[in-house]
């Protein structure tokens, strides 16, 4: 029989961003405590651009932001948010998303397998996705469990279970 596989990656999809985005973007225009502050959030390349007149306004959009990411169901994990920088008269926080795993997290989640995981279970590295094989599916699945108990710095999405 062969080995039963999964792949773990840690993706953010663009379309539940994008909603997110627009819901705060809602949200920001119908609060009164947002009003004449020129609070904003819009897209700019690939990064997300905040804005408004103060920097504790700055950070209350981001707050919007991170709430509608959690009910799109987009881990704040994903999101790489940098510190209030003044810009002119207004304040601005610039937001990447995070896409794929570095290869120092594989590494660390491939020595969590290997540490602490099931003895049959074997990991590998493939670009910026680990491929995680195991002849038993109970054992991929103590791994998938194994690694949503770990507090690691990367949200993690288990795909192409077989």
């Amino acid at each position: 029989m062969a080995d039963s596989t999964f792949d773990i990656v840690s993706k953010v999809d663009k379309m539940e961003a994008d909603n997110a985005v627009n819901q705060a973007q809602k949200e920001i225009a119908q609060r009164y405590d947002f009003k004449n502050v020129g609070a904003s959030v819009e897209w700019s390349g690939e990064k997300l651009l905040l804005k408004a007149s103060a920097e504790e306004r700055v950070k209350a959009v981001l707050e919007v932001l991170e709430a509608k990411f959690i009910k799109r169901g987009i881990g704040l994990r994903s999101l790489d948010a940098g510190e209030p920088f003044p810009s002119g008269k207004e304040y601005r926080i610039e937001v990447s998303l995070k896409n794929g795993i570095s290869s120092d997290d594989a590494k660390k989640i491939a020595k969590i397998i290997r540490d602490e995981g099931p003895k049959g279970v074997k990991s590998q590295i493939q670009g910026d996705e680990l491929r995680v094989a195991s002849k038993s599916r109970d054992e991929l699945q103590e791994t998938m469990s194994l690694l949503r108990g770990k507090d690691l710095d990367v949200a993690l999405q288990f795909i192409n279970f077989r």
